[in-house]
């Protein structure tokens, strides 16, 4: 049997989430300290043996903030790409395969979803549910990403329903749940794939955002914006703050963006 050979890309990308998913796992049973517990005296703290990334202006440990931050960000952002792929593709491939007024109807309510920006539609979904809880996040969010991914599920579901492999089981009397769900859908995990990717990358960045702005997740909940937002008022007297927490955001896009180019690469043969 030929061994397809892992390339650099998805290398690279998977030890640095792999990392990080062992930060967040391990941030679910453990921290070095309660991430929400002050100390006076210790306010401040340039990072030491002690606090691997020093402490913020209230004395708490910045390293298990990250971890707890960062396991919120990712499982909203894991949460937020689930809703709108498994919506989205729902949507793209009764479009794509059956067209006709399904298409008409379906594709017109997801025009009008792309017809504002995703972040202000985001921001009045938020507004409506109210702001602050992480769950509102995740359905502010979900329903924003539903139109990327039912544009893309409909261009290939509507390439695949005229495919050789299609009418052949068409006239072998398949049903037409069957064929989308059995014969087109594992055909199109290739374009999928990296769409996940990119969708997971847009999730985190926009929860990032909303929470920096103060209308995602805040306190008692970490959150990698709001700290963001936080350590922006310290950076003079306590920069590893913004560092830490910037670089963990960075790393997380970074570590996946890698995994998608790296399947992108597999797929096309390239090493």
């Amino acid at each position: 049997m030929k061994r397809t050979r892992m390339n650099g890309c998805l290398k690279a990308g998977l030890i640095i989430a792999g990392v990080l998913a062992a930060l967040i796992i391990l941030g679910c049973f453990w921290t070095p300290y309660d991430p929400n517990a002050m100390s006076g005296g210790e306010k401040r703290l340039a990072p030491c043996l002690a606090h691997l990334m020093g402490t913020d202006n209230f004395g708490r440990d910045i390293l298990s903030r990250v971890m707890k931050g960062a396991g919120t960000t990712f499982s909203i952002a894991a949460a937020t790409v689930a809703i709108g792929a498994v919506a989205g593709t729902l949507i793209g491939a009764l479009t794509g395969y059956f067209g006709g007024v399904v298409d008409e109807v379906l594709m017109r309510v997801n025009d009008a979803l792309t017809a504002f920006p995703s972040i202000l539609l985001a921001l009045v979904i938020i507004s409506v549910v109210g702001p602050g809880n992480k769950y509102n996040v995740v359905l502010a969010l979900g329903i924003v990403f539903i139109p990327s991914y039912a544009r893309i599920t409909r261009t290939a579901f509507a390439s695949a329903r005229d495919a050789n492999y299609v009418k052949s089981a068409r006239l072998m009397g398949v049903s037409s749940w069957r064929i989308l769900w059995v014969h087109i859908l594992p055909n199109t995990v290739q374009v999928l794939l990296p769409a996940l990717t990119i969708g997971f990358n847009n999730a985190v960045l926009a929860e990032a955002s909303m929470s920096y702005l103060g209308i995602g997740v805040t306190p008692p909940d970490a959150s990698l914006g709001y700290m963001l937002s936080e350590a922006q008022g310290m950076f003079t007297v306590a920069p590893w703050y913004a560092v830490g927490t910037g670089l963990t955001i960075v790393l997380m896009v970074f570590g996946v963006g890698l995994i998608g180019e790296g399947l992108q690469r597999r797929e096309r043969g390239v090493l």
